[in-house]
């Protein structure tokens, strides 16, 4: 194979390598598209093309994020990973390990993590790179990336999400939830949310959210009753789609654009937390993106018109 066709071949894995270092679709295809621009003018032709673009992609993923994490400490409310609707890396022997940290909580948990001790619980964890690879693309012994691999997996495993196993069941869960939320029914949602569930917007000071999480059943029920059937009343609509994993849909205005993605965590038959991404800047790369605002004004006043 030539360069061209090498580098095509691998580019899923090195996206799946970026994404998951970095939590940004856009960040991970520019990680990509500078380690291609790397490979095509190096004089030298690796000896395996994977080793070599697979550290690159990592070396130059884990310099983004120590810039990255600045951004993300001053960063308005909570921060959530770009939504991905599709990993384009698939390993049916690692099918379990490759959707399980790629969900929103593994990635949120992956925050805790040094860039470092990030990109070698990535690349061992994951992928099933040997240290001696992992050494080479972090720059390390191997002796120290095994040290680094001990540290992530202690934060992991403190905190380590659980997901419904059974794919059909979380959808079936999923379709219910997004049928009783189209017609606003209050006690369906409740039945169907964990007593603690959580429901928290990203919106990154960049679109209107709530000012905090709102916890509880109940709560969480009553909020998503009263607010989304509102939505459906002015021409929103939504598609069920995976995101990240886990049961989710789009929502997109009237004409088309993305207005938000939300996310459910699915556990023992309930939703355990609900996290919508509205921040427009992180969904530019689902199509163009709609006003948040504009409809947020829209819906008000819908609601302040008599019946």
């Amino acid at each position: 194979m030539n360069k061209v066709e090498e580098f095509e071949e691998l580019r899923p894995l090195l996206f799946s390598i970026a994404y998951r270092i970095l939590g940004s679709v856009s960040e991970a295809e520019d990680a990509v598209q500078e380690t291609w621009l790397r490979f095509d003018g190096s004089t030298t032709r690796p000896t395996s093309a994977k080793a070599y673009l697979s550290a690159t992609v990592t070396r130059i993923s884990i310099d983004v994020l120590r810039s990255a994490r600045v951004r993300r400490e001053e960063y308005v409310g909570p921060w959530f990973p770009e939504p991905l609707l599709s990993d384009p890396y698939q390993d049916p022997a690692r099918a379990v390990e490759l959707a399980d940290s790629v969900s929103m909580a593994a990635l949120l948990l992956l925050e805790r993590l040094s860039p470092l001790e990030r990109a070698v619980f990535v690349l061992r964890e994951v992928f099933a790179f040997g240290f001696d690879e992992i050494a080479t693309a972090v720059g390390r012994s191997e002796a120290a990336c095994r040290q680094l691999l001990v540290r992530a997996r202690r934060h992991m495993e403190a905190g380590r999400p659980r997901f419904e196993a059974d794919r059909q069941e979380r959808q079936e869960l999923a379709t219910r939830f997004f049928d009783a939320l189209k017609d606003g029914d209050v006690g369906a949602l409740r039945n169907l949310l964990a007593a603690d569930v959580q429901f928290v917007g990203d919106g990154g000071g960049k679109a209107p959210q709530l000012a905090k999480a709102v916890m509880g059943a109940e709560n969480v029920a009553r909020l998503l009753g009263t607010v989304f059937p509102w939505l459906l009343r002015i021409d929103v609509s939504f598609e069920l789609h995976e995101v990240n994993g886990q049961p989710g849909a789009v929502f997109r205005e009237r004409d088309g654009k993305v207005l938000q993605a939300l996310v459910l965590d699915v556990l023992d038959g309930q939703v355990q937390a609900i996290r919508a991404v509205i921040n427009p800047d992180k969904l530019a790369h689902l199509g163009p993106v709609g006003d948040a605002w504009a409809v947020d004004r829209e819906v008000r006043q819908a609601r302040r018109r008599p019946n």
